[in-house]
């Protein structure tokens, strides 16, 4: 007989070879003109019922440009394994023919060049009508968001959150999560929770002095969807008082809590749950380990590392679906549910491809309303860029290498750190550096520019403590973003060594001299945790040293050499 897992295999086999995972014929069209938007939601209904992901849009209501990343190294039991493979090791492995849409969707080469041919991608304008195309055909499809929206942009913040909250209404989402959100502070996220009319799940957030589930965040939700009943479980990101201020969100707590997650599936299924889905925002390797440990859950939908993947991961009996980032997807996921368990399914990760897609009227209105009080200042032109500015990469990327420069002209520094965060934006070469680009990369609640003192030992410490959270092993100990980027130093790292042993090398550049432990240089930085951290806005940081280039270029970063990779 057939084991359940076997069956999945094959429904996931199915889905890749019926062109379902997104990434058939059309992927071989040569250029943007063949394609159309009919051709993108191209889906054959499956099953009885329907899942709509969106997750990590980090505030990006507009169309943009934006680079898949060129490192993202696995280690330990993820070595090799997606979502750590890339480039040309990526398109051949889900067959992507090279130039295609979804090359440049999903990978980086070319990217500028096919950029020209492709154009932006995302805003929120053209997700709603995706959206609304699937709901035409499933109209009882679940929309689940799986956090990190209120948070990235200059409208965002200047609004705490509102734009955001204001126009997802209009999409209609039916349950969400949480992570930067927590950044707004806490009696503002309780504020705009109540504003809210759909689910806020969270089974790991816990009120901190009772240690006891938090009354603010629902751990489940029930909902009735062709002729199933579905359990929705929230999974919030885990490390919030390590990676971001605790003291933003004092009242509240988090963790991984497998053992409580064990509970609330067992709970769902005892009352009668068909279908068990876990909106996540723990990191796609965090969430292939909590499969493997906790039984019974049906389909995850994973956020927070950003990952675009176009066909789902089985761990077990658990489907893994990862949906990128800053609007730039949506995944469709149908199932067949009967019998009290799922049974198969069809998936789809849908590009979206701005200039393809038609904008829904009402978003689009929402969009430019929320944006009024503040275009003229976030469309000044601050400068240009020669280079294409981009984020991503486990070491580097030239949106943190001008970010590094500007700290370190700016505040007289040696040597610069830049949190390794994965959200922003990429912008072409040859285009203008408008102050909305500048806070795409740097927005947040946090972004005081300090200047201090460290000694050599202590950056050598800072550097092992993130590269450990990098690169442990355990995903458990991992807290999904990229290594701090630093400017004015480099280093060589091991990536398979144990912590404290993995930064050797460290160089001033300034001068060729080694990082002596002893010795004090004045460190720059920014998005510090602590409380009361001065200088001033990172922002302003970098408006000003664009404004003294005029034009930006910045050179291949080569400070950093990577062994064991």
């Amino acid at each position: 007989m057939i084991s359940r897992r076997d069956f999945l295999q094959v429904s996931m086999a199915a889905s890749a070879m019926l062109g379902a995972s997104g990434f058939g014929n059309w992927s071989k069209l040569a250029a943007q003109q063949a394609l159309t938007q009919d051709q993108l939601l191209e889906f054959d209904t499956f099953g009885n019922v329907s899942l709509i992901h969106v997750t990590d849009i980090h505030a990006q209501l507009k169309p943009i440009y934006f680079r898949e990343p060129e490192v993202n190294i696995g280690v330990g039991d993820n070595r090799g394994a997606v979502p750590h493979v890339t480039g040309a090791d990526f398109r051949k492995l889900y067959g992507i023919a090279d130039g295609s849409p979804s090359a440049y969707a999903l990978s980086y080469n070319d990217f500028s060049a096919l950029a020209q041919t492709y154009g932006r991608v995302g805003g929120l304008d053209r997700v709603a009508t995706v959206v609304n195309a699937i709901r035409a055909a499933r109209p009882d499809a679940l929309l689940l968001d799986g956090g990190d929206t209120w948070h990235g942009s200059y409208t965002c913040y200047h609004s705490q959150g509102q734009d955001m909250v204001n126009t997802m209404q209009l999409l209609k989402p039916d349950a969400m999560t949480f992570h930067w959100e927590f950044t707004l502070g806490q009696e503002r996220v309780r504020e705009l929770v109540e504003q809210s009319p759909f689910a806020m799940l969270g089974q790991n957030i816990f009120n901190a002095e009772w240690d006891e589930p938090a009354e603010e965040f629902k751990p489940y939700e029930f909902f009735e969807r062709g002729g199933a009943k579905i359990a929705v479980i929230g999974q919030a990101f885990p490390y919030m008082p390590i990676a971001n201020p605790g003291w933003m969100f004092p009242d509240f707590s988090f963790g991984i809590r497998d053992q409580r997650m064990q509970e609330m599936v067992d709970e769902v299924r005892a009352a009668g749950a068909d279908l068990v889905v876990v909106l996540s925002h723990n990191g796609f390797d965090v969430d292939k380990k909590m499969a493997s440990r906790v039984s019974g859950i049906d389909v995850i939908l994973s956020g927070h590392t950003h990952d675009a993947l176009p066909e789902p991961v089985l761990v077990g009996e658990t489907i893994i679906v990862a949906s990128g980032s800053n609007g730039k997807f949506v995944s469709r996921v149908d199932l067949d549910v009967r019998d009290g368990r799922m049974m198969g399914f069809r998936h789809k990760l849908i590009p979206i491809f701005s200039d393809v897609i038609t904008p829904d009227p009402e978003m689009a209105a929402a969009i430019e309303a929320e944006r009024a009080p503040y275009k003229t200042a976030m469309e000044e032109v601050i400068g240009q860029t020669d280079s294409l500015l981009y984020r991503r990469g486990n070491f580097n990327g030239s949106w943190d290498d001008l970010i590094c420069d500007a700290l370190i002209s700016e505040r007289d520094a040696d040597i610069a750190m830049s949190p390794g965060v994965r959200w922003g934006p990429s912008i072409l070469p040859g285009q203008d550096i408008t102050r909305e680009d500048i806070w795409n990369a740097t927005s947040m609640t946090y972004g005081k520019a300090y200047r201090t003192e460290m000694t050599g030992e202590f950056i050598h410490v800072i550097m092992e403590d993130v590269a450990d959270n990098l690169f442990n092993p355990d995903p458990y100990y991992q807290q999904g973003g990229d290594m701090v980027r630093v400017g004015g130093m480099g280093y060589r790292i091991d990536v398979n060594k144990k912590q404290g042993e993995r930064i050797t090398n460290l160089t001033l550049l300034r001068t060729g001299e080694p990082i002596d432990p002893a010795k004090t240089y004045v460190v720059a930085g920014w998005a510090s945790v602590n409380e009361g951290t001065e200088g001033p806005q990172i922002w302003d940081v970098v408006e000003n040293h664009i404004r003294q280039q005029g034009t930006v270029r910045v050179a291949p970063n080569t400070s950093v050499e990577v062994v064991g990779a």
